[in-house]
């Protein structure tokens, strides 16, 4: 960060470009002290920041100003691997990616969904942010809906909750509700942040009810919503700075 007449571009036009606000009205925002460089709060007008390495934040949001930076999401259709390519040509990510994006060079998938899953995928070139969202110590959520057969016990709830013992240590959900009910199908949205391969298939497994369908509708503040399978978008800002703010960047 630097002073009026120093290298840089000026904080107003940055926060402008990043989609924030007009530059009339990315002022006000200063002048209100909403508006962080690097941890601390800037009001000068003549401040001038590097777009590529400035740490910005409006209300304690995460800006990214870094037009390099590429946040993506793919609702992964059932059959589709999660892998950037493979050897045996089968229908995978990077195909999609390939596709609507162009290259899928510096991406990292933020966890993997295996192949019988669909779902939200995050998709970034920020490889800390990926690592950060993927580590449990960071305990970003996950929410998945799943398909299992009826009765449901009473207690599964609590039980899930309380922590069932797998083969590689103990699982707990952070929280576990009854969707819907159709003859002996049941839903049942699961949230947890654990992200161990096959966790929610080997959870429910471990209580006798393995899962018939399962996607993920969530990661964080990021939604599935009705984005159509097979499709790709572009993380709007304020699920960007979401991310970023769950785990601490």
């Amino acid at each position: 960060m630097s002073d009026e007449g120093g290298e840089g571009v000026r904080l107003q036009k940055v926060l402008a470009e990043a989609g924030v606000a007009s530059r009339r009205q990315a002022e006000i925002l200063m002048r209100q002290g909403r508006v962080e460089v690097d941890g601390r709060v800037v009001k000068e007008m003549g401040i001038r920041v590097d777009p590529d390495t400035a740490v910005i934040h409006v209300d304690g949001s995460r800006i990214v100003t870094d037009t390099e930076t590429v946040h993506l999401a793919l609702n992964k259709p059932e059959g589709m691997l999660s892998t950037m390519w493979d050897e045996q040509g089968r229908r995978c990510v990077g195909d999609v990616v390939l596709e609507k994006a162009g290259s899928t060079k510096g991406l990292f998938h933020v966890g993997r969904l295996d192949a019988a899953t669909e779902g939200l995928l995050l998709l970034t070139n920020d490889g800390e942010l990926a690592h950060r969202l993927t580590h449990p110590s960071y305990e970003v959520s996950k929410t998945y809906l799943a398909e299992i057969r009826a009765p449901i016990p009473k207690d599964l709830g609590r039980q899930l909750r309380a922590g069932v013992e797998l083969d590689d240590g103990p699982v707990a959900v952070d929280s576990f509700r009854v969707v819907d009910r159709s003859g002996a199908r049941v839903m049942v949205e699961v949230v947890l942040h654990e992200g161990r391969k096959h966790i929610v298939r080997r959870l429910l497994d471990a209580v006798d009810k393995p899962v018939q369908r399962l996607v993920r509708t969530a990661v964080g503040d990021v939604r599935l919503g009705d984005q159509r399978p097979g499709t790709l978008r572009k993380l709007n800002r304020d699920e960007v700075g979401s991310l970023y703010g769950a785990v601490g960047l």
